[in-house]
């Protein structure tokens, strides 16, 4: 990991990490520009090139890409202690705020306004989606030419086709695109041990169903930690599947607000799943979903140690994430299909198209977008205008 030649003390690692935690509104690339910001450019505890390094190993992990870059450097720069600080840090500020809108959101008898404010801002995140989407698939697909890119496109449908026709499954189908990419590359088929693994995770979905509601929240929330490729919006299907049509916790449309508090509160899109939570079981639904979709993070860059910066030359990790990174992009699309069954009236889907046209038209960003999608929705439920049903 490098000689730390300037060593952050807990407090400061405690201040300015928490500082990263309240205002880092923007999704995973502000927070990485926020970050290289802070230990490249103002305090240079970090070389450039070892940051560029981190920053892509992070992208070679599942789970939240810049939250695993924010223990990185806290544990670069500060020790052990200090990753574990200032990755908590960085995670607690934007949970609380969830958790609050969570709370309120989500109650038996929330006002009128608040209902169409939920239900504009989730009808916004229809075109938040399309926009991620296809911002990622023009990057994931970029590097490739030939018949690598045939195949990229191939592991693309196949992820949008998963979140359509296997739902719970889709974890699965992105797997199974990483190790497929990854036996063509070594030109050998794939170790059993390889094919073991996704052979074992189905049978812990197909257990899962029998679990307490805990367990249940638990193992969503290991798939959403430990499972998933490709960024922050990956979650959306693995979520809604389990959220809405596997267990019943939320409806369509809450499960709309929920994505749409996880992108207009700061920190990672990862703590959409503590309202996942909240549904489920209340506020100790809310900090176990949280903790077990946490945890790999830390587990993966503290345990990794000396050997994380090496994640980024190892050929196979990047072939396996050749394969399950577009497959990942492809379930952002096709969670598309699932969403839009959220929305329920023709005011709701006009928003969606205007958000659309800001997005892509105008460029705005996503939180103002969301915030004025909720605020169009609120004057609608001012004005009459129908609401998604309670509950």
């Amino acid at each position: 990991m490098g000689q730390m030649a300037h060593q952050a003390s807990l407090g400061t690692v405690l201040r300015e990490w928490g500082r990263l935690g309240l205002t880092g509104f923007g999704g995973p690339q502000a927070h990485v520009a926020l970050l290289r910001e802070l230990c490249v450019d103002r305090k240079k505890w970090i070389e450039p090139q070892e940051f560029e390094d981190a920053n892509a190993a992070c992208n070679l992990l599942p789970g939240p890409a810049s939250t695993q870059l924010a223990i990185y450097c806290a544990l670069r720069v500060g020790g052990h202690l200090a990753a574990l600080v200032g990755g908590l840090a960085f995670i607690l500020p934007g949970l609380a705020m969830i958790i609050a809108l969570a709370a309120i959101s989500l109650s038996t008898a929330p006002a009128d306004w608040l209902r169409g404010l939920g239900a504009g801002a989730g009808a916004a995140v229809i075109a938040v989606v399309l926009r991620v989407g296809w911002d990622l698939a023009r990057s994931s697909l970029a590097p490739h030419q030939g018949f690598r890119l045939w195949r990229a496109g191939a592991y693309l449908l196949v992820g949008a086709a998963s979140v359509i026709a296997a739902g719970p499954f889709v974890v699965l189908a992105l797997i199974g695109c990483g190790l497929a990419e990854l036996a063509i590359r070594r030109s050998a088929s794939t170790p059993l041990s390889s094919v073991g693994a996704p052979a074992a995770l189905a049978l812990l979905l197909a257990a899962a169903s029998g679990l307490s509601t805990q367990g249940q929240l638990a193992w969503t929330s290991l798939k959403v930690g430990a499972l998933s490729y490709g960024g922050g919006f990956v979650i959306v299907p693995i979520m809604q599947e389990d959220a809405v049509r596997v267990y019943g916790w939320m409806t369509d449309g809450q499960f709309l607000n929920a994505v749409a508090l996880g992108q207009i509160t700061p920190g990672p899109v990862v703590q959409t799943v503590a309202v996942v939570g909240y549904a489920a079981a209340g506020l100790g639904g809310a900090l176990l979903a949280a903790l077990v979709a946490f945890a790999p993070s830390f587990v993966f860059v503290i345990g990794g140690g000396s050997r994380f910066i090496e994640l980024r030359k190892s050929l196979n990790a990047r072939a396996f994430l050749d394969g399950a990174g577009p497959a990942a992009v492809g379930a952002i699309f096709g969670a598309l299909v699932p969403l839009a069954s959220g929305l329920s009236f023709t005011w709701q889907w006009v928003i969606a198209a205007a958000a659309a046209a800001l997005l892509f038209g105008a460029r705005l960003g996503v939180v103002p977008t969301l915030l004025a999608a909720a605020a169009a929705g609120a004057i609608a439920a001012l004005l009459g205008a129908p609401l998604p049903a309670l509950g």
